[in-house]
């Protein structure tokens, strides 16, 4: 019995010690409101806000961002199977009004290149003229290309608007390689970018899109870099234009192109939902990828969508699925 009163005795020592641990604060003699911490503050110490003070000023990195979680919206009223993911933002009501598999990584083909121009617009001078690569004019025979030769001197405005209009694979490196001085510079660059917009989920390897297993990202995170792109007034012309003409030095002779968009909703082969206006987009296909489509388009009450098709099955079915988006979702 000695034994056991022994035991009650270790067993109520302890006791007591947990008592008073919990109850005195792990002996600190601050016995304060709690109320006193100061949560913006702390915030700020680690980040999770743009500023410290008070609730008024504290400022939220998404307060200007349609959110979305992991649930799908509106997928099966329209004909969600023919594509891997897809989305619709009101950009003006900063709503998600369809989502699909918006946080999974998919290939986004030359949708990339909508990244490249902003990057492009943000570091670099217009007027700027670059001298094309080896390495720029090194493309696939099916690849799609403004057709550069090595040596061309060509103004990085022309290059803009031939790498977001006839989706040029040679205008993308040529951007690259006279932005950043290679293209792996340029990579760490879009992912640095990317990662600054809140793009978490993306990883890119090339200015282009041209396939690679690390180069990936989301409905989602093409829709946060497109939003902060449009607010870009340089980028927003070239993004919004239908044809171009560019004019450069080939061969040490003058040379022009004419070139026009790739988004079949401009070219009029598509028909236009009724009531939207479509104000421009970007394209992309790739074997992996898809059928890919990043528009931008304003409703009959002049809210700003931002909609995304990604890896169609074909390329009738990636404007059927988007027209039902915007008809279903976005009026």
């Amino acid at each position: 019995m000695s034994g056991v009163k022994c035991i009650n005795k270790i067993i109520s020592v302890v006791l007591v010690t947990i008592l008073a641990v919990n109850f005195t604060g792990c002996g600190s003699k601050d016995t304060g409101d709690v109320t006193r911490y100061n949560i913006y503050n702390t915030s700020f110490e680690y980040g999770i806000t743009k500023n410290g003070g008070t609730p008024s000023n504290a400022e939220l990195f998404a307060k200007d961002l349609c959110v979305s979680n992991t649930d799908d919206i509106g997928t099966s009223t329209v004909d969600s199977q023919v594509a891997s993911g897809a989305g619709a933002f009101n950009v003006t009501d900063q709503t998600t009004v369809y989502a699909q598999s918006v946080h999974e990584r998919l290939y986004p083909a030359s949708t990339t290149k909508i990244l490249t121009a902003y990057i492009a617009c943000l570091n670099g001078n217009l007027d700027d003229y670059y001298t094309v690569s080896a390495n720029a004019v090194k493309q696939a025979s099916d690849s799609s290309v403004i057709n550069l030769k090595e040596g061309d001197v060509i103004s990085l405005r022309d290059l803009l608007y031939g790498l977001m209009l006839r989706s040029g694979n040679d205008a993308a490196v040529t951007i690259a390689e006279g932005i950043s001085g290679d293209v792996e510079s340029f990579a760490n660059l879009m992912n640095e970018t990317a990662k600054s917009l809140g793009a978490t989920n993306s990883h890119f390897i090339t200015p282009n899109g041209l396939h690679d297993e690390n180069h990936y990202t989301t409905v989602y995170d093409m829709y946060l870099i497109l939003n902060a792109a449009i607010q870009n007034e340089t980028f927003y012309k070239i993004f919004t234009a239908n044809s171009y003409t560019a004019n450069y030095t080939s061969g040490g002779k003058a040379k022009s192109a004419d070139w026009t968009t790739t988004n079949q909703y401009l070219t009029g082969k598509i028909k236009v939902p009724s009531g939207f206006t479509i104000l421009g987009g970007k394209t992309g296909t790739t074997g992996a990828a898809g059928y890919c489509l990043v528009l931008l388009s304003e409703n009959e009450e002049q809210d700003r969508i931002i909609s995304i098709v990604f890896n169609a099955d074909c390329r009738s079915n990636l404007y059927l699925l988007m027209n039902q988006i915007l008809s279903n979702y976005c009026v």
